[in-house]
């Protein structure tokens, strides 16, 4: 069932929203509903990770070997940017 809904919002607020939501093809209100949605979803499931998202979803994209240092990697690549 949807049902009308009445809000009083800053203009500057709702151009942005307006374009923001035309520019990803998507309608004002289904836009509102999702992110509603999403904000009184997460205090209805408790949170067993702290991982985002899209963090999740890159999970397994690359594969390093087993032996890979990432610490020794980032210092070897710091001292190339900074030579």
């Amino acid at each position: 069932m949807e049902t009308k809904l009445t809000l009083r919002l800053n203009d500057n607020v709702i151009e942005k929203a307006k374009i923001y939501a035309r520019n990803h093809q998507i309608s004002l209100s289904k836009m509102i509903e999702s992110y509603l949605e999403s904000i009184t979803k997460q205090n209805e499931e408790p949170k067993t990770s702290s991982i985002t998202p899209l963090v999740e979803s890159l999970s397994g994209v690359i594969d390093l070997p087993e032996d890979f240092d990432y610490k020794k990697e980032y210092r070897n690549h710091l001292e190339e940017k900074y030579q």
